[in-house]
């Protein structure tokens, strides 16, 4: 593979005259875009010289900015694109983006990847001045739902977490000056009738001063911070591989760990309500029941379930006597998806919050504080004039009021509904005090958008397959402000030798002789079972090849979803590997024209095959359609297999399935890429590269 900093010679504009060709792989001339080559669309090419109120949003407008603090992928890369270490190791690669770590920025795309399915463009104008917002309308699915629920755990709940266990260190008395000062403070705030102004006072410290936090509540690892004591614990995970996490285990790369334990969490939820579902009551089985114990448990199913769907991406009523199945099931999947949004607006604001209190550039770092702290300093110089006395007048004045002013309340909401249609949106936080600070998406977005307007798109987050190394994470224990020496904080973070013996042994003792494992026949019965369903896997997928060869489009897109090891190889970030209609090909983004395009064709124009000049002739010899990007109109992810299937594939042959992507132009027209291997970084460079206003749905 090239090395960092290796030019890819982009893929050429498409003539006309070899357009015909596209007609080989059966592509009807209603699905055949000519490329425009009028200037009027705006494009968010790197060669624009459009000044900020062009830009369709703010982050279309930072992405173009000129940045003081620059990475490799804010430095213009002239005609071609720059190759930052796509498919390298992870410490080959250069600082990316100029005042965030490599690790961060892997964090926040591999989370962006989870997070985003399906976009679609906008025209309506953003309160805010950032796109990528959910839609109203946004569509659910149980997957959508779980990731959701993972966002609010690695935010909301981790964050609380945090908080709680600050909140132990102080009340522990075990970091004594640190307590004694706050008591202090405490008592005197108290005696002078002050409380409120000096908690506010502090609260606008802590948000525009961010070097006085580590001072008032100095970092620990949340694993090893015991939330009873408040004093040192060993983690959870039994080392202490990581600082973020709740339970310390080890991870490979930032982020990882915590990513994990939310998926954890959502697949626990899952198990638990299964088992509600199935009447599992344990304290009420026989004590001896060997065919009990042959039996795989079902309430496992939830958690083997996520787990082979995570391989794959990478007693009952008869219903016909109970009429309250189906209306109950309705009714609860009719509130999933208000339930869902209301999860997502929870994390949409923490996370909003966190990047006004800690923003990342490109986005401004002093206004969002200032914003913050404006809105609290008029509220601390009233509590300075209002004695309890006064505050409890006020309540009492506006239970009143609202108790009795029902008539002029809904006469002052119609007017204002006919006369600020818009005016429950524009007190959204999003449109008002945290306007123009972003969620983590739509920093994300905005740093891809970096790497497209300088030619150099952002490389994927590294990915392995080997286990994260059991071992603890750098730690100085003289570092840490927690009531413990560093012998013991040292003692903490490492593995217990005792356990590690017992591990040791128990692994010893389910080996049997000749060093095979044991297997109980509940596990000699789940593996027959295994293996026949693998072996039908492969015969359905052995006839969807002859049923392809006959013209059956959906056997056609069922073609390469288990890729094998021969044709697995590094792509990107010009071309990737894809297919349509059934056929081999690459998905090809060209930025070298004055209007982007993407592409597919049975062969590559990255020098992937012969020499540069050889390859682009054959790419463009067997084009099958070409799409300007300024007019997708809509991008969607879609499963290579139906969510069953993906399961059944998973948990029969671990093998990860290749999922597919759908392309929709302004005009309606349709285009179906399948079995891309790297779909989430071609869903990225497309969202990137246009200037189109998006939308989450």
């Amino acid at each position: 593979m090239p090395m960092p900093g290796y030019v890819f010679r982009d893929g050429q504009p498409i003539p006309d005259s070899e357009q015909q060709d596209g007609g080989q792989l059966g592509t009807s001339s209603t699905n055949m875009t000519r490329v425009s080559t009028s200037t009027s669309s705006a494009m968010n090419t790197p060669t624009s010289s459009a000044t900020d109120g062009d830009h369709p949003t703010d982050s279309h407008a930072l992405a173009n900015a000129d940045h003081d603090n620059k990475g490799a992928a804010q430095v213009n890369g002239g005609d071609s694109i720059k190759n930052l270490g796509w498919n390298e190791h992870p410490k080959d690669v250069p600082d990316l983006v100029g005042g965030l770590d490599n690790e961060e920025l892997w964090t926040l795309i591999r989370r962006f990847n989870k997070q985003m399915y399906h976009v679609k463009a906008t025209t309506a104008p953003l309160l805010g001045g950032l796109d990528l917002n959910i839609a109203d309308e946004d569509e659910f699915s149980p997957d959508k739902l779980r990731a959701n629920v993972e966002r609010l755990y690695m935010t909301v709940i981790i964050g609380l977490m945090g908080f709680g266990k600050h909140i132990a260190r102080l009340r522990s008395w075990r970091e004594p000056r640190r307590t004694g000062a706050f008591a202090a403070a405490y008592a005197v705030a108290w005696v002078l009738n002050l409380l409120v102004p000096t908690f506010l006072t502090t609260l606008i410290v802590l948000i525009v001063y961010p070097p006085s936090r580590p001072i008032l509540f100095p970092p620990a690892p949340l694993a090893l911070v015991d939330s009873n004591t408040g004093g040192v614990q060993s983690p959870k995970a039994g080392v202490l591989g990581s600082h973020d996490s709740a339970t310390g285990a080890p991870e490979k790369h930032k982020g990882e760990a915590v990513e994990q334990e939310a998926s954890n969490f959502v697949s626990g939820i899952g198990s638990i309500a299964l088992s509600s579902a199935t009447g599992k009551h344990e304290q009420g089985d026989p004590d001896s029941d060997p065919l009990n114990k042959s039996v795989p448990d079902p309430t496992r199913l939830a958690m083997a379930g996520a787990d082979a769907k995570s391989s794959a991406q990478g007693g009952t009523p008869n219903e016909h006597h109970d009429k309250t199945k189906q209306p109950m099931e309705d009714a609860m999947w009719g509130k999933m998806r208000p339930v869902m949004h209301v999860i997502g607006d929870i994390s949409d604001g923490w996370e909003r919050f966190a990047n006004a209190l800690s923003p990342t550039a490109p986005f401004p770092k002093e206004r969002p504080r200032l914003v913050l702290a404006a809105v609290l300093a008029p509220a601390a110089a009233v509590s300075l004039i209002t004695t309890s006395a006064m505050f409890m007048k006020m309540a009492q004045l506006g239970v009143g009021v609202g108790f009795f002013s029902d008539p002029l309340v809904w006469r002052g909401l119609d007017w204002l509904n006919r006369n600020y249609p818009d005016w429950q949106k524009l007190l959204e936080l999003r449109n008002s005090i945290l306007k123009g600070v972003p969620t983590n998406a739509q920093l994300t977005i905005t740093l891809l958008r970096i790497g497209e307007a300088n030619r150099a798109p952002l490389p994927p987050p590294p990915s392995s397959d080997q286990p994260p190394p059991n071992k603890p994470k750098s730690l100085n224990g003289d570092d840490v402000a927690l009531d413990a020496s560093h012998d013991e904080i040292q003692g903490a973070i490492h593995e217990d030798p005792a356990e590690k013996e017992a591990a040791e042994a128990a692994a010893a003792t389910a080996v049997g002789a000749g060093g095979k494992p044991k297997h109980r026949h509940g596990a000699h019965i789940l593996g027959f079972f295994k293996g026949t369903t693998a072996t039908g896997v492969e015969t359905k997928l052995g006839v969807d090849k002859v049923r392809a060869k006959i013209g059956s489009m959906h056997a056609k897109n069922h073609l390469g979803v288990l890729p094998k090891e021969d044709e697995k190889g590094p792509t990107g970030p010009v071309d990737f590997k894809g297919r349509y209609q059934g056929h081999k090909g690459w998905v090809n983004i060209s930025t070298a024209a004055r209007v982007p395009c993407v592409s597919w064709s049975k062969a590559a124009s990255d020098g992937t095959g012969g020499a540069v000049e050889d390859t682009i002739e054959r790419h463009e010899k067997h084009v099958a359609f070409k799409v300007p990007v300024q007019e997708i109109q809509e991008l969607k992810k879609v499963g290579g297999l139906g969510w069953k299937a993906k399961i059944v594939v998973g948990w029969a042959t671990g093998k990860t399935v290749a999922d597919g992507l759908e392309i929709v132009d302004k005009a309606g027209n349709t285009w179906k890429l399948t079995a891309i291997q790297d779909r989430d970084e071609l869903f990225n460079r497309l969202i990137a590269i246009g200037g189109q206003k998006w939308e989450s749905w």
